[in-house]
């Protein structure tokens, strides 16, 4: 089965690049069937596709449109991909609910919002923020390490982000349906 759902762009025109779907490789991966980079995978995503599945992608090469798949996240936290060196995780906050103080001891954090809107609010002592802004769409959101946070929704739909962690935070193929099964998960980690 082969598709033609992206274009690189050449010397005066666009290119087609085609891809195969390997059913025996995993099934939500799609290898590059005619590239020199035949060992690695992407995973296939059209305008046309609204099942694509929202799962970790890591470690392989991996291309898409950020805005489009955090806006369609409903789970409160999904890896999107998870490597070595970094993670990239969806998050959907619902009206009214917050992301939970936390804060990780080493591992700098960036958040995008891309629907929503919301108050950060940051400091390092849990009990008293030194820092507190409102951030909305198109907003970016950098914590260094050790710092407590928290992100609140405050306006009337999910808060829909995308978090970059640096080391990764979670476990590869991490997927939290509410904040309280992600709670309950971390919880168990620690």
């Amino acid at each position: 089965m082969y598709f033609n759902p992206y274009f690189t762009k050449g010397h005066h025109h666009y290119q087609p690049y085609r891809y195969e779907l390997m059913h025996h490789q995993h099934p939500h991966h799609i290898q590059y069937a005619h590239h020199p980079f035949s060992h690695y995978y992407r995973p296939f995503r059209s305008e046309n596709d609204s099942n694509f599945p929202l799962r970790d992608y890591g470690p392989y090469p991996f291309v898409i449109n950020i805005e489009e798949a955090t806006t369609e996240n409903e789970t409160f936290r999904t890896a999107l991909w998870t490597g070595t060196k970094f993670q990239v995780t969806l998050m959907s906050i619902g009206v009214g609910e917050d992301i939970g103080l936390e804060r990780h001891p080493d591992v700098d954090q960036f958040l995008r919002i891309e629907q929503g809107q919301g108050i950060v609010q940051m400091g390092e002592n849990p009990n008293h923020f030194t820092f507190e802004r409102e951030v909305f769409d198109d907003y970016a959101i950098v914590i260094p390490a050790g710092t407590w946070h928290n992100v609140t929704n405050t306006g009337n739909v999910p808060l829909k982000l995308y978090s970059i962690y640096a080391p990764p935070n979670h476990p590869l193929g991490t997927g939290h349906a509410t904040k309280e099964e992600a709670m309950a998960a971390e919880e168990h980690h620690s």
